[in-house]
């Protein structure tokens, strides 16, 4: 079988291209021209070039069994909404046109929960098939609800359809360091002193990508499948880390209204700083949302499985002290002339 897979050197293409070679498929990788492949060269082969040129799409797009759209931007701050909207949504359509016109079988699109309407928390969110833009907060989930409805809703019948949400993905393999691998790093290097409350639900890298890939082979067209995984506190979550490492634990916990006002200035400070954001005002927001996603429908129709969020978060440590630190003495640096 003949896949392409496009954001390939991201946090869950390049783990959906180990993933599809370990079952033996014959694996292509959509990458931009300047991105490093050195993490997935030894699994695919490799085209380079971007989803908003449609007439390199339309030429390149062609013979696949299953195109796994991952490409995209992941944005937990106020962005730029004009390319985070051209990349999320005018680069989706153009990968389902080429899919149209090439007469590509199967098309597996990565939405993620952030595109699904958030009920009240003492309700448990299920797969929907209609997606509002007004109806969710921030611009990264009003341009994956714009996406997914888009492609949920196309209507050549030649052209199956197969949606997955995940929800928030952590995990190892991460060389582009997402916003949940700088806070580990961040904690590593000592520069989180205070926490706040709140929680999310976090799933393994590893079973999305498998997760993804079952999408691919058996899930049902136009059907969507939430890849969720276990729920945890901020607190929890960086408790867990300090036990791993043997490193103290944050005791200190800001209150929400402060940390919330400054949430914009800690944006510019980042940027300043040339980091990841870790709390945004759309973070902060999220954090103390429901983040209660059942994920019945994947493990009964897809084979989906979340395995123990202790073992996710001690491989993420592990690689991330691997690939982006150096320990001297007790404490750890950047590698990087950033540390």
């Amino acid at each position: 079988m003949k896949c392409l897979v496009t954001g390939a050197t991201g946090h869950i293409g390049n783990v959906v291209i180990r993933e599809l070679y370990a079952r033996g498929y014959q694996v292509t990788a959509l990458v931009l021209p300047k991105d490093k492949v050195h993490m997935i060269e030894a699994y695919c082969n490799i085209i380079y070039g971007n989803i908003l040129d449609s007439t390199f799409l339309l030429e390149n797009v062609k013979d696949f069994d299953i195109v796994f759209h991952l490409a995209g931007i992941v944005e937990i701050g106020t962005g730029n909404k004009k390319q985070l909207f051209r990349v999320n949504i005018e680069g989706t359509k153009n990968i389902l046109n080429a899919c149209q016109v090439n007469h590509i079988p199967r098309l597996v699109y990565t939405s993620s929960v952030h595109a699904i309407e958030e009920l009240p928390k003492t309700e448990v969110m299920k797969e929907v098939d209609l997606f509002d833009p007004n109806k969710v907060k921030g611009l990264y989930a009003k341009s994956k609800a714009i996406a997914t409805d888009l492609v949920l809703h196309q209507t050549d019948p030649s052209l199956e359809i197969v949606i997955v949400h995940p929800s928030g993905v952590i995990g190892p393999y991460d060389y582009q360091l997402s916003n949940i691998s700088q806070l580990f790093i961040d904690f590593l290097m000592g520069r989180l002193g205070a926490y706040m409350s709140g929680g999310y639900n976090f799933v393994d890298v590893r079973d999305v990508a498998f997760g993804i890939v079952q999408a691919g082979l058996i899930g049902e067209n136009k059907e969507c499948y939430i890849l969720s995984g276990e729920e945890i506190t901020v607190k929890e979550l960086l408790d867990k880390i300090a036990e791993y490492t043997g490193t103290k634990k944050v005791k200190t916990k800001l209150a929400y209204w402060f940390i919330l006002s400054m949430s914009y200035f800690a944006e510019i400070y980042y940027k300043i700083v040339k980091r990841k954001p870790l709390f945004t005002h759309y973070s902060i927001v999220v954090l103390r949302s429901n983040y209660h996603f059942s994920n019945d429908k994947a493990k009964k129709e897809l084979g989906f499985k979340v395995r123990n969020i202790n073992e996710t978060i001690c491989d993420a440590i592990d690689f991330a002290q691997i690939e982006f630190l150096v320990k001297k003495g007790h404490k750890f640096k950047r590698k990087s002339l950033d540390s």
